[in-house]
């Protein structure tokens, strides 16, 4: 591992909310992703992204910043990295297997529009996971909502029952959904954290993350502070099957195109 390595571990690995979504949905793109295509849309130094290369993935990362690609390049075993836009992303129709985005939907300017273009690049038969803000108590908190909103240019949340509409009619079905931090105190202290402890504050509240996850496990109800949600494209898996035995080996590495 070295200090690239260290220094990304420590961003996404160490965080109260980060680490167990992302995993979450790393892990409901599964465990052996050989010859897969996987793309991490809004994906920052492309962290995740590799995690899903370890799992034998041919991964890209693709960004708006090119400051947060350039740390990405510097990983011991990059993904492809990528800068462009996710509300026009550059690459073809149907090239990828699996698509994830984790919790930037809601930054977007125009979210319907990158829900168009993810769907766009996802092959028949392949799978969305991705995780958005719901805040679904966050009415009761308006100051903190505010200060959430400005500081991290939150555009609008979403529910699950908004994502599936707005998936279904992009041809993607609903598989499954979770909440996370989904107790009334969890919602407040997500909301606290983003109003007075910013990145910082999430990484020093790591610590808690049991406890979130056993409130979790014990709340009733659909609601909480973050919203996971699987999809998939129709199509047949006996095609993407094929896709994988027919498919030539792509080579990767860290390069931004900048």
């Amino acid at each position: 591992m070295n200090v690239a390595d260290a220094v990304a571990v420590a961003g996404h690995e160490v965080h109260v909310c980060r680490y167990r979504e992302a995993r979450t949905l790393l892990d409901w793109l599964g465990e052996d992703l050989r010859g897969l295509r996987v793309l991490d849309v809004a994906g920052g130094d492309g962290y995740w992204a590799a995690q899903a290369r370890r799992r034998g993935a041919w991964a890209v990362a693709l960004d708006l910043a090119g400051a947060k690609l350039t740390r990405g390049s510097q990983l011991s075993a990059p993904p492809a990295l990528v800068e462009g836009d996710a509300l026009s992303l550059p690459f073809a129709d149907a090239s990828f297997d699996r698509v994830m985005s984790v919790c930037a939907i809601e930054h977007f300017d125009d979210g319907a529009r990158a829900l168009d273009e993810m769907a766009r690049v996802l092959a028949p038969g392949g799978e969305l996971v991705m995780s958005a803000d719901a805040l679904t108590l966050a009415g009761q908190w308006p100051r903190l909502y505010r200060a959430h909103c400005e500081r991290y240019h939150v555009k609008r949340t979403y529910s699950h029952q908004e994502l599936a509409g707005l998936l279904a009619a992009r041809g993607l079905d609903m598989i499954t959904h979770q909440y996370q931090f989904r107790a009334k105190w969890a919602q407040r202290m997500y909301l606290g954290l983003s109003a007075y402890g910013g990145k910082i504050g999430f990484n020093a509240a790591a610590p808690a993350l049991p406890l979130v996850a056993a409130s979790d496990r014990g709340a009733r109800g659909d609601g909480g502070a973050i919203v996971l949600v699987r999809a998939r494209r129709a199509g047949s898996p006996a095609a993407e099957r094929e896709s994988r035995q027919g498919r030539p080996a792509a080579s990767q590495g860290g390069t931004a195109n900048r």
